[in-house]
Formats: C-alpha cells, structure tokens, sequence
C-alpha cells in the first residue's frame, strides 16, 4: 500500500543513486483560485470556461466533479449533469501569476524543475537546495508553503521515477501525498487500473483491454515483442513501466513546442470569407505570443473542426516567420485551400511549431513557464 511516512531513497545514496523525484499537481487550480477569490462561489459547483451553447469546461471544482462535470467538456453537458452549475469567465492573466509564484516556491527548493503545465511539474530533490535528506519532507514543506503564500492547496506524488510520482500525485487528491519507494514500484504499478496509467489515452487502453490487458499485471505478463508489434515504438515504454521502471529524467529545459489559438464559433460557419475573418484575431494573439517569447517557427498549422466534430489539420512548413504578415499569409493560403468546405465549421485555430534554437544573435528563448 501507498504510504506517506516513509522516504523513497536513503538519503546517504551516493554517484549512481535512485532519483528522489516529486510530481506536484495543484487542486482544481483554475476553480479553485475563482473560489479564493470570490467567496460567494466556496461550496458550490462551478466551472471555468464559457456557459454559451458552444462553450467548454477549462476546469471544474471538486464539487462539481461530484456531478460528472470535467474538464473539456461541452458546457451543455456540464449544464445538463449539475443544473446549479456556475460558469465563471477565465482569467488567465491571474491563474499565470499564481503559477508564478508556485515556481519561485520549488525554485527555493532545486533548480530542476520540468513545469508540465501552469499547474503541476515534476522536482528532482536527489540533491536539493536546503540539504533535506527525505524527500517526503520536502514535498510536504513545499504543499505547506503553497498553502501559505497562495490560498491554495496541492497534492504530491513522491517516488523514484516520474511515472510512479505522476501517478501518485493523484492518488489522495484532493490535499494529498503520497510516496512510493523503490521496493514497493512494481506492486504498486501491478495494482494500477489501465486507465489510471499516464500516457495511455483511451484509445490506447480500449486496445489493451481487447487483448485482456485491464491492470499493471495484466500488462506486465505481456512480453516485449507482443508490446512492440502492437504498439510500435511505445511498446518498449509500456514493457518497462509495467515492471516500475522509468529512466527519463526530470528536464528543466523542456521548451514550448508550438503556440496556437483557436476559438470555438457561435454558429457554424462555412465561407472563406467569414474564416478568413475569424482567423485574423487568432493569428493576432499567436503573433503576439511568439514575440513576447523570443520565438520564430517555421511550421504553420491549421485546424479545423466540423459540426459534426470531425477534425482536420494541414501545416505548412518554409523559412522562419519573421513578421505577422508572414505568418497571416501562410495561415490564409492554409484556410484557402481547404475552401470550400466540405461541411460546416464549428471550431477554428492556428499553431506555429517548429522553433529554432536561439543562437547567438537571437533573444530569448523562453521555457514553458509554471
């Protein structure tokens, strides 16, 4: 069983040692900051994002959790499991500067951070800044710190790899820890609901329940040429995982890979007219995005979502866009060609991807900031 008193490490492990690593994953974050923030919305179910008919749940308080409602959901579905629902508008602007100061609160702690988005990352403490030799203090001094200086509350996973401590952030949700030493990983990814595996998607876990994979055992009895001629290249991970193994490293230089745009339309659209017109604030805001960060991409991508949800991509790639108009015109040429449409649009966006490293002469290159 999990526990949350013993360390995953010795702390007298020397070259060669076992990673301490910490997955940490704020509660609810986005609700979970519009409560803080406005008290008349403690208690109740809400969700943020858009309460029109096209709208979509960005993020869901733990009370409306207890309804079904999650996040990407269509908000008429959330509506329809929690009729008191409340749909509070996004604040980007102030879920990024809470996120801020969570980062300066690990910063404290170890320089190798992998954020994975504005609310969890991973910490390797093996050697950290304050000398603390178990790991499981740390988390909890960390978890006690965001709680002082946010408002907030967040849960920990702490184990030797990041597969095991990214599953175990989740498992005492919310307000929790939980620390899975070396000698109890393979128990306890055995124990694991296929679904529960980060990194296997629905799809993936719809395929491995067909051939009688439902748990971590079920998938560790499987060899590894089953794995690999069923799925390809992620069958070495997934052999390995089974068996609590994870080498990868926690990377403090995972950069951004692609900044994109996309709105969701009030009513279906289907000339190039009204896209082209639509698509214009969306290359804005990527525009913007890039030169706020120092970026020049080479790939354009445009996506399309039909009525009937049905998806399409086409990206073009060239030399580095180096103005908006650069950028606008490659996105319109995409949007051109799709035209006419083969059936109505409810959802439109741009991505730029395929950044260069900066050289010598460059600015900047910002990291994904937590």
């Amino acid at each position: 069983m999990p526990t949350d008193t013993d360390d995953p490490v010795r702390p007298e492990a020397g070259p060669g040692q076992t990673r301490k690593i910490i997955h940490v994953d704020m509660d609810a974050f986005y609700a979970s900051v519009e409560q803080r923030d406005d008290p008349s919305l403690r208690g109740r179910p809400i969700a943020v994002g858009g309460a029109r008919e096209r709208g979509v749940v960005a993020a869901a308080s733990y009370e409306a959790r207890r309804f079904g409602v999650r996040s990407a959901m269509p908000s008429v579905t959330a509506r329809r499991l929690c009729p008191a629902l409340v749909f509070v508008k996004p604040r980007f602007d102030v879920y990024r500067s809470v996120s801020a100061q969570i980062h300066a609160i690990f910063a404290e702690y170890t320089p190798i951070i992998e954020p994975l988005s504005l609310d969890e990352a991973y910490l390797d403490v093996t050697r950290n800044l304050k000398g603390i030799p178990l790991a499981r203090e740390i988390a909890r001094e960390i978890r006690t710190r965001i709680l002082e200086e946010t408002g907030l509350t967040a849960s920990a996973g702490v184990s030797y790899c990041k597969f095991i401590a990214k599953v175990a952030s989740g498992y005492r949700k919310p307000n929790g820890q939980t620390v899975i030493p070396p000698e109890r990983g393979p128990d306890f990814v055995a124990g694991l609901d296929i679904a529960r595996f980060h990194g296997i998607g629905p799809v993936t876990a719809e395929r491995m329940l067909r051939h009688g994979i439902r748990t971590g055992a079920d998938l560790r009895a499987r060899d590894l040429d089953f794995l690999q001629a069923e799925f390809g290249k992620a069958g070495l991970h997934y052999h390995a995982i089974a068996r609590g193994i994870d080498e990868r490293p926690v990377n403090p230089d995972r950069e951004r890979k692609s900044v994109g745009a996309e709105t969701t339309f009030e009513r279906d659209l289907w000339s190039y007219e009204e896209l082209a017109r639509e698509l214009g604030p969306r290359i804005d805001k990527v525009w913007t995005s890039l030169e706020a960060k120092g970026l020049r991409g080479r790939t354009v991508t445009v996506k399309v979502k039909f009525s009937d949800f049905r998806q399409i991509t086409r990206a073009r790639s060239g030399p580095d866009l180096g103005s908006r108009a650069a950028l606008a015109e490659t996105g319109l040429a995409i949007l051109a060609d799709l035209c006419p449409m083969e059936a109505a649009v409810r959802l439109l966006g741009i991505q730029v991807s395929g950044f260069d490293e900066p050289g010598e002469d460059d600015g900047p290159q910002l990291r994904l900031a937590l």
